[in-house]
């Protein structure tokens, strides 16, 4: 376990301050912020490659190293650790029968979507990696949604096995800028808005 340090601490975005509320409010039921996507992997595969990079992309974007701070505080806060470990798991079906491996899977990767998040430690993603056959394999990736959205996704997964061909990306912006730029905005007009859409 890695020694965790606090980086920063930011405010909450309007969505964030949402979706916190929401898995907070009711944590005996599944959270339904819980997002999860599987990706088909044939061929050769550098698993370890591909883990180093899932690790590069938490280093790289701060806000995937956000955990969120609720109680003793006067609003919640993103605590930005400066490091996390990476929770990835392997696991190798290629023993099981043919006949049940599918029924394994499903069943590994149906356990991995109930599991709920605690919000207070980061990072609030997951990875499993499913080896089905000798070229086949299933990744894994189970995220809450207040640290990715449908926008963010496709940058997200471009990043990643962009850094698994290792090549070289350029630099990030800083995610307290676009925080900073966010607080500029007029809250009031924003709801009235909303409020004449619906």
């Amino acid at each position: 376990m890695q020694n965790q340090k606090i980086e920063d601490i930011l405010p909450l975005t309007p969505l964030q301050q949402g979706f916190l509320f929401h898995a907070l409010y009711d944590t005996q039921v599944q959270d339904s912020y819980v997002v999860q996507m599987a990706f088909e992997l044939t061929g050769s595969l550098n698993t370890a490659a591909l883990r180093a990079a899932t690790q590069g992309l938490l280093q790289r974007h701060a806000s995937l190293r956000a955990a969120f701070a609720h109680r003793q505080v006067k609003e919640p806060v993103q605590l930005i650790m400066n490091a996390v470990d990476l929770p990835w798991q392997d696991v190798d079906l290629r023993d099981t029968p043919d006949a049940e491996r599918e029924a394994a899977y499903e069943h590994l990767r149906s356990e991995d979507q109930q599991q709920r998040f605690d919000m207070s430690k980061a990072p609030l993603l997951r990875f499993t990696l499913v080896r089905l056959g000798e070229h086949h394999y299933r990744l894994i990736f189970t995220h809450h949604h207040i640290l990715l959205d449908g926008w963010s996704m496709p940058i997200f997964l471009q990043e990643l096995f962009a850094l698994y061909r290792g090549e070289q990306l350029p630099r990030v912006a800083a995610y307290k800028d676009y925080l900073r730029w966010l607080s500029t905005r007029d809250r009031q007009a924003a709801q009235a808005a909303w409020k004449r859409v619906f």
